[in-house]
């Protein structure tokens, strides 16, 4: 009995970390993301969407690659920490401009304060890219 008491409890706990979710909700009309994991809000901090001329792309996404360390071939070569692309060239990343966080002011990314973009990219990696989905409003 014992044996199969820790074998339905290893398949339980597989199952509901099977069914783990992350919602990344982003919002250009007030320049804030919320964070979502398993159905419980855990974040909401201030970004940065696209500014004029560079539109941060609405819809809803799937993380497509991730990189702790990644630096823009198409602009300056600029630092993009703890990146997480969701659409072609897009990402949520950190920044180092933090005094402009709040308000659009990227080339489309969604830029985060460092620290932020770190604890965002430990939860999806944590959580899996396939369990989450990034929205943007």
């Amino acid at each position: 009995m014992g044996a199969l008491a820790a074998l339905t409890f290893i398949t339980l706990a597989a199952s509901q970390q099977a069914e783990a979710s992350v919602v990344v909700n982003i919002s250009r009309s007030s320049q804030t993301m919320s964070v979502v994991v398993d159905g419980t809000p855990r974040y909401r901090w201030r970004v940065s969407t696209g500014r004029r001329g560079f539109g941060t792309p609405a819809g809803t996404y799937r993380p497509q690659m991730m990189a702790r360390s990644w630096f823009s071939k198409k602009y300056y070569n600029s630092p993009m920490p703890h990146a997480i692309f969701f659409h072609g060239g897009f990402a949520i990343h950190g920044t180092y401009e933090i005094a402009r966080l709040g308000g659009p002011a990227s080339h489309g990314c969604v830029r985060l304060d460092p620290g932020n973009a770190t604890t965002l990219f430990g939860v999806v990696q944590r959580e899996g890219m396939g369990a989450t989905t990034i929205v943007v409003h």
